[in-house]
């Protein structure tokens, strides 16, 4: 029989690359999004799997909506990738990250219970929730300290899927991702920022590239590659947590310059840091170690930091 998956967020970079690997290994596919009929979907368009996923309105923040919505398409599978996604905005709309991340996971979890049907969930967890871990290298047993709103959801949510999965025996998982970026990342997101300006910049134009802090240290990964990492926890025959990185760590300058060079530009005459643009609080280093991924998923990372920045450029994937 063929396997049912359904998507929430599905509009969004991960939901995207997810929704066209499940489709090339045979699933019906349906897409949540709040308004099915009014979103764009142009992840979905850009990908050419807009006409095979079959779009559902459902709000997560709405028990009902999720409920009926279980009921009506009965999925195997459902992975929860909603929710608000920037760091950078959960300082100026905390109560938003909050309710979207933590309230919508725990109507999943609950209505996936109540609906009592064999459902295996994914829950889209953060590296963000373990804060500044200095060097260490966070793994499946680091205690979380998160450093904005956004972190601070992300581990409530982490916490209900565990609370959920042990009180209730449900399928249920969290992937702890760290940092992983594809052509589909919207300019808010500061990868994404970086190599529009850079193209823009060796395309002639004039401006400068206005950043905060460089000096931050993040694991970045290729976003194509981590949503199989999704699949392969809701495969295994006991639902466990997974941290996804590649587990080396790289300077924001270091991506920087990865960028300039792919348009043939020397950054530094380009970029300027503007303090105004710091964080309330932020994690100045991020480090992993996604060895437990390696081992039990039989998953690890193909494209590190520099293959991520060339492939952005270059507007593959």
């Amino acid at each position: 029989m063929t396997k049912k998956a359904l998507i929430c967020g599905v509009s969004g970079q991960d939901g995207a690359y997810l929704a066209k690997l499940l489709l090339s290994k045979g699933y019906e596919v349906y897409g949540g999004s709040r308004d099915a009929q009014m979103a764009s979907f142009q992840n979905l368009e850009r990908l050419g799997i807009r006409r095979q996923v079959k779009l559902v309105s459902i709000s997560i923040n709405d028990f009902r909506s999720v409920l009926q919505t279980l009921l009506r398409v009965r999925p195997d599978e459902v992975y929860n990738l909603a929710g608000q996604s920037s760091v950078g905005l959960s300082f100026e709309q905390p109560v938003e990250t909050l309710e979207s991340i933590s309230m919508g996971t725990l109507n999943l979890l609950e209505a996936i219970r109540f609906s009592d049907l064999p459902i295996r969930f994914y829950n889209a967890g953060s590296s963000e929730s373990f804060g500044d871990t200095g060097k260490l290298r966070a793994d499946e047993n680091t205690p979380f300290k998160p450093r904005s709103p956004y972190g601070v959801a992300k581990a409530t949510a982490y916490w209900q899927v565990a609370n959920y999965r042990e009180a209730y025996n449900l399928y249920a998982c969290t992937g702890i991702l760290f940092n992983h970026e594809s052509p589909l990342r919207p300019e808010r997101f500061v990868t994404q920022k970086i190599v529009r300006a850079a193209q823009r910049i060796a395309g002639g134009s004039s401006e400068k590239l206005v950043l905060g802090n460089i000096d931050i240290a993040r694991d970045w990964g290729w976003a194509p590659e981590y949503v199989e990492a999704m699949w392969l926890m809701l495969q295994q025959p006991v639902p466990d947590d997974f941290v996804i990185s590649t587990g080396e760590t790289h300077k924001l300058r270091d991506f920087i310059h990865t960028v300039f060079s792919a348009v043939g530009l020397d950054w530094e005459p380009y970029v300027e840091c503007d303090p105004s643009f710091f964080r309330p609080s932020d994690i100045a280093e991020g480090h992993s170690n996604p060895a437990k991924a390696r081992q039990v998923l039989g998953w690890s990372a193909t494209y590190k930091m520099a293959d991520v920045a060339r492939m952005m450029v270059g507007q593959e994937g």
